[in-house]
């Protein structure tokens, strides 16, 4: 088989803060691991601090792990400092706010063309290739946007314009963060039909960081649920969102609306305000029902439970 685009091996992240009177550390992703093919859709979900950002930001370079590795078509980030240098032709990421990641003092055909100047195209053709890059995500005529500035386009219109940026380097892979969640439902719901289609036609790999299950079960092929910094499961999101093994998918998918559950499948959690446990043990045993005195002082292990399924649970294996 082949190896594929992209493997996160163990990946782990601590920060460091510091007080006035001493230095403290806290673990926002730990013993991460995840494959990522070409032309496939990873979705990494979970509530506010479970990591999902942090995972973004680690793949893309801008902050660096703390622990494991990741590598890229064969070639591990940690090793390779050519590879560091020319990881922006390779991974790409969509921020969430495009109204913030737009430098409002340039025009669209500047702030598309600059990446494209940094890599060095020929003058003659940068204008050619940023009007291609508009017509690509639907910005047309391109003409009537090259020359404009931020302000005046919507905030859809914007998050296109983020989008073109993105593939003027032609990457291989695009890190998505919440790339809807400051948009209207139907703007949404376009972003994503078109990061779909050119998932397809550029043959990329995506990887989708959401709070919104709903959103995961629209475009991935896989889904991984976070909490507190560690995967909990993995799995194809059909399989998954239909039979959760984990308590906290559970949670999760119960929490959302849905006129159709019948009352008795209702999921009750022991601290619904959201304890993250401490120690040795599992981190969501403060809010599990199933909890144990194992799953309290017990580590927990990563179990194969199906052909692609993974969950971290001591009521498996």
């Amino acid at each position: 088989m082949s190896k594929p685009l992209l493997h996160v091996n163990e990946l782990g992240k601590v920060f460091s803060t510091r007080s006035m009177f001493r230095k403290k550390q806290f673990r926002a992703v730990h013993d991460v691991n995840f494959t990522l093919e070409a032309g496939e859709v990873l979705a990494i979900v979970g509530e506010s601090g479970s990591g999902k950002s942090t995972i973004a930001r680690m793949l893309t370079n801008l902050i660096p792990a703390t622990s494991g590795d990741i590598v890229y078509n064969g070639e591990s980030l940690r090793a390779s400092r050519q590879l560091r240098r020319k990881l922006p032709t390779f991974v790409q990421m969509i921020f969430q706010d495009p109204f913030a990641a737009l430098n409002p003092h340039h025009t669209i055909g500047y702030i598309i063309g600059r990446p494209l100047q940094v890599q060095h195209i020929a003058e003659g053709d940068l204008q050619q290739r940023v009007l291609e890059l508009l017509q690509k995500v639907g910005l047309t005529p391109a003409e009537d946007f090259i020359d404009k500035y931020p302000y005046q386009l919507s905030g859809g219109q914007k998050q296109r314009v983020v989008i073109a940026k993105v593939l003027g380097l032609a990457p291989k892979v695009i890190v998505a963060d919440e790339p809807t969640s400051m948009l209207d439902v139907s703007i949404g719901v376009d972003i994503m039909n078109l990061l779909l289609d050119l998932k397809d036609k550029e043959n990329l790999a995506l990887i989708l960081i959401t709070h919104n299950l709903g959103s995961a079960r629209y475009m991935a092929d896989r889904i991984m649920v976070m909490y507190a910094g560690q995967m909990m499961e993995c799995g194809p999101a059909e399989e998954l969102i239909h039979n959760p093994q984990h308590p906290y998918t559970k949670l999760l998918l119960y929490s959302s609306p849905d006129p159709w559950r019948e009352q008795s499948e209702a999921f009750e959690v022991i601290d619904p305000q959201g304890k993250v446990a401490s120690g040795t043990g599992c981190s969501f045993h403060h809010r599990c029902p199933y909890a144990t005195d194992t799953c309290r002082t017990k580590p927990v292990k990563i179990v194969q439970i199906a052909d692609g399924h993974q969950v971290r649970c001591h009521l498996f294996g």
